[in-house]
């Protein structure tokens, strides 16, 4: 099993948000109106096995967007320049460019600042 099971982002415009990640990711995020029970909106951020997340917006349940402490990884399907090409034209900035990780993973990393203030880091194989 692995260290972490499941993730919360979180955003300040849940539409956005699926909006920006939907693009980066190549995958579709659908937002879920869940005040009623949780006082929150949400988006499954759409995995296959192991680690899965969702984006989050609920200030006032204490998910507030930063671009400091921990540092999370997505995962990118396909190749890296794509990915961070649609981030610049989603409103999100490339903070670190794809950056080889040498002879410790055959993979590249990078780092952005999305549409909700968020610092999060990409991952591929490409």
């Amino acid at each position: 099993m692995s260290a972490i099971h499941w993730f919360e982002l979180p955003v300040d415009d849940i539409s956005r948000a699926c909006t920006f990640y939907g693009s980066v990711l190549n995958a579709e995020l659908k937002p879920m109106d869940l005040t009623e029970t949780m006082g929150t909106h949400i988006a499954m951020i759409p995995h296959e096995e192991g680690t899965g997340g969702m984006l989050v917006q609920g200030r006032e349940q204490g998910y507030v967007p930063s671009v400091e402490g921990s540092l999370l990884y997505l995962a990118v399907k396909g190749d890296m320049d794509g990915a961070l090409g649609r981030v610049e034209a989603g409103g999100g900035q490339v903070i670190l460019p794809k950056t080889s990780l040498g002879d410790a993973d055959p993979g590249f990393i990078a780092w952005i600042n999305d549409t909700e203030g968020n610092r999060v880091g990409l991952y591929s194989k490409e």
